[in-house]
């Protein structure tokens, strides 16, 4: 005998436990599943109010509380990992930096168990804007450097040079403007195939950015016309081309063209509602503006430029801005020999430019003021080298702290590379098993599949082959009778009528004497052949009229069936059938599954329900057929009992023929079945039918 190998066993014997496990859990899943998706709706609802302008920032922050005691309790690391993404940086947004820092730090530290790199770079992000805006650049380029290298190890290209831009701009403000160049350089390559002209426009202005605090100019125009071009194509605002415009002005006041400054900030000015859109531009456009007006010596339009830009940047609290104007107003009254004002706003710069951090703007107002201030010239010069030694050892140790970033971070990147392939060759290795399983239980499906499928198709051939033969059986002992009945009645009617006829002939000739008696006997003959010749003549017609009557064989069938059973089992049944029916017209299909119908019900009857009697009836109007089969037996309780195999076989056979079935039954009150089957017969065109004057005439046996 064959024996399937061990490792099919395994697998037949796991995929059952898997089958039994899925089953097991269905329930519990489905009852949790309308909380979870209930859970995860609000979240997201949650996070999406916070955004929404008109939201007071007290409303914004409960929100964000809620959603984030709900994010950190679902059990879907998908979802969870997306949440607390989006949390991080929406309490960056409303600059909630206690709640920022605690957020973040558990989106980096679970999108990282789970190696959810898409959500772990964004959490870098966020926390590099985070460092960024306190100025804390060494830290905030790391974290840059982070997310830019997990984008461009999943295929980013376009969130990876966005990363490259913000790492150029850090670089660019410590003053590393070689390494930014070359970082701006690997941005641009990222966005040209993607024709990211927007993005591009941003990248060639920090180049221009670059060149211009190199000092080379020329390089600077090229890179600012090429963003120009770049945004023209993004279809930039009108706002944005202005600025543009505006920097490419301030490269020619740097070379000392001020006729062609001046005729572009005026340009930039004469925008309509500049200083309601962008205030900050406009006051920054009248302070250049003023110095180039310095420079040609066009001081009769001077000092109003700077006075009007001052006023703007007050409203707006532009300290930055507002420091380099007063710078350029202190040097303004230098040149009109008003010693007083220029020392009073070289004081206020100096103020300004402390408060706001920037020490190279601070160089520049310490160079003034010991050229104005003579009687403390010795000590603006002193703190003029000491701050600039001191930037200069500043720019170096940021230098080496961003090369010694470089490093981890490309070591971090390497080792995620390691966990990712030790990831991937993980889940080949699981995918590959679980196909060679699913592969095996498709088989093992299949063949038993088939083995059934050939099974059942055997089973229908040998039952049509069996019901074949018993019809062609009774078919021929139907046509014996019926030669033996047409026998008969032509020799009844061809021999002993002829010879009861030439006997009455011959009576009627001796009738002729005249003797009393002999008349009498003679009559009494003839009367008695008479009645004689009557009698085998209606014989004769009832046996001719019974060899040309309509047999029904698929009834005869069911009536040695019937026979059988009551014989056996002792059982009285009773069965009636339509006798205007034409039952052998009905297809094959239909006789054969009816006959097995009727003898598993009649089984069924036998074994389960101790009856005395059976009755069955058969009758049909013109669509229908209607079986009957009722037992007075004990009956049972229809919820409480099981299917077995028999009733199976039964709603098998009736779905075969399209027909529907229903079981009645009470305790101690018998079980009544009712098949209905739509009547299709052999041919048809010719289908069974009852006429519709004729009232169905049960026949009873």
């Amino acid at each position: 005998m064959f024996k399937p190998p061990l490792l099919l066993k395994t697998i037949d014997f796991s995929f059952l436990c898997l089958i039994f496990f899925i089953s097991a859990c269905q329930n519990q899943r489905t009852s949790n599943k309308e909380t979870s998706v209930l859970r995860t709706d609000s979240i997201q609802i949650w996070i999406d109010q916070s955004k929404l302008s008109e939201t007071p920032v007290a409303t914004k922050s409960y929100l964000l509380g809620k959603a984030q005691n709900n994010a950190l309790s679902i059990s879907n690391d998908s979802l969870k990992s997306t949440y607390l993404t989006q949390l991080s940086y929406r309490y960056y947004q409303i600059k909630d930096s206690l709640n920022f820092r605690k957020i973040n730090t558990k989106s980096i530290q679970f999108n990282t168990r789970v190696r959810d790199s898409f959500n772990l770079a964004y959490a870098h992000w966020d926390l590099a804007d985070f460092y960024n805006s306190y100025s804390i650049k060494d830290s905030a380029y790391y974290h840059y450097r982070v997310a830019q290298q997990t984008f461009e190890a999943i295929d980013k290209p376009y969130k990876s040079g966005q990363l490259l831009t913000a790492m150029a701009r850090v670089q660019s403000e410590v003053g590393a403007y070689t390494s930014a160049e070359a970082t701006i350089i690997k941005a641009i390559e990222k966005f040209k195939p993607l024709t990211q002209y927007a993005a591009l426009s941003k990248c060639y202005s920090l180049l221009a950015d670059n060149a211009k605090l190199l000092g080379e100019t020329e390089r600077a125009l090229v890179h600012y016309d090429e963003a120009l071009k770049y945004l023209e194509k993004a279809k930039g605002s009108p706002i944005a081309i202005l600025s543009l415009k505006h920097d490419i002005a301030l490269v020619y006041q740097k070379q000392g063209r001020h006729e062609k400054a001046i005729s572009v900030f005026e340009e930039v000015l004469a925008f309509d509602s500049i200083y309601q859109k962008k205030a900050r531009l406009c006051g920054r456009l009248l302070g250049n503006l003023g110095y180039s007006y310095l420079k040609t010596n066009q001081t009769e339009k001077l000092p109003q430029p700077f006075i009007k830009a001052i006023h703007i940047q007050d409203s707006i609290n532009d300290l930055g801005g507002k420091s380099a104007v007063t710078l350029k107003l202190a040097e303004y009254y230098l040149r009109q020999k008003d010693s007083s004002s220029a020392l009073k706003n070289l004081h206020l710069a100096k103020d300004l430019t402390t408060a706001t951090g920037n020490s190279k703007k601070l160089l520049e107002v310490l160079r003034v003021l010991s050229r104005a201030d003579p009687k403390n010239r010795l000590k603006y010069t002193e703190h003029y080298f000491a701050l600039n030694d001191s930037l200069q050892l500043q720019e170096r140790q940021i230098l080496n702290k961003f090369g010694r970033i470089r490093f981890e971070t490309d070591e971090f990147i390497a080792e995620n590379e390691v966990l990712a392939s030790e990831k991937q060759l993980w889940a080949g290795i699981a995918v590959s098993l679980i196909l060679l399983g699913l592969a095996s239980f498709t088989m093992i499906n299949q063949r038993v599949k088939n083995r059934i499928l050939k099974f059942r198709e055997e089973q229908q051939a040998n039952n049509q082959e069996i019901f074949n033969l018993m019809l062609a059986q009774g078919e021929k002992v139907e046509e014996g009778k019926k030669m033996e009945q047409k026998r008969v009645s032509e020799e009844l009617h061809d021999g002993v009528l002829g010879k009861m006829l030439g006997a009455r002939m011959m009576l009627i000739g001796l009738n002729k004497k005249i003797n009393p008696e002999a008349i009498a006997e003679r009559a009494k003959a003839i009367s008695i052949l008479q009645d004689v010749e009557g009698e085998v003549r209606s014989i004769s017609h009832e046996l001719s009229h019974a060899a040309y009557q309509k047999i029904h064989n698929f009834i005869l069938s069911i009536k040695e069936l019937v026979q059988t059973i009551q014989s056996s089992a002792k059982i009285n049944i009773d069965f009636k059938f339509t006798e205007e029916l034409d039952w052998d017209a009905l297809s094959g299909e239909i006789k054969i599954n009816l006959y097995r119908i009727v003898q598993e019900s009649l089984q069924n009857s036998v074994k389960h329900a101790v009856c005395e009697n059976i009755y069955i009836n058969f009758y049909a109007d013109e669509a229908l057929l209607t079986i009957d089969i009722a037992d007075d037996g004990k009956g049972f309780v229809q919820k409480r009992e099981k299917k077995g195999i028999g009733m199976r076989n039964m709603s098998s056979r009736i779905k075969k023929v399209n027909g529907t079935w229903n079981i009645k039954s009470k305790v101690g009150k018998g079980t009544t079945v009712t098949f209905i089957i739509p009547l299709v017969s052999n041919d048809s065109e010719n289908a069974p039918r009852i006429t519709a004057e004729t009232e169905p005439n049960l026949q009873e046996v």
